[in-house]
């Protein structure tokens, strides 16, 4: 499969080669970024009210000393819808003194079984180890 040759393109095809199914969708979290706290709520707020179907959560970015609204978005990760959908929240944000700080997706999704109960922190392998 071929991307173009952006950040965005680049992402794609390391999800791709990492075995990520892009046919099917997938919880894509977008990045916005601001200075002010006040800021950053207010456009929380207007992303709660919205029509657009997400799951939002804000937080303090430590690394990057700003704030940081997640908007989660269930979507099939195409190039042009989420070059689109990033477009459309970077405007957004810019409206309440924000930006877009790119997107990404979990590697742990529905159906993985990475995160099973087995519980192996107690074990430590040796020589005789067989697993």
């Amino acid at each position: 499969m071929q991307f173009p040759d952006d950040d965005n393109g680049k992402m794609l095809a390391a999800m791709a080669e990492a075995g990520i199914d892009l046919s099917k969708p997938l919880a894509v979290d977008f990045f916005l970024v601001f200075d002010d706290q006040r800021d950053a709520e207010s456009a929380l707020e207007e992303i709660v009210n919205s029509d657009l179907e997400a799951d939002s959560e804000l937080n303090m970015n430590d690394e990057l000393a700003k704030w940081e609204l997640i908007v989660g978005i269930e979507m099939v990760p195409e190039y042009e819808l989420l070059v689109e959908q990033e477009t459309i929240l970077h405007e957004f944000a810019q409206e309440f003194g924000g930006q877009s700080d790119g997107w990404g997706v979990m590697q742990h999704q529905e159906g993985d079984d990475e995160f099973a109960d087995e519980d192996t922190s107690q074990h430590q392998c040796d020589d005789q180890c067989q697993h």
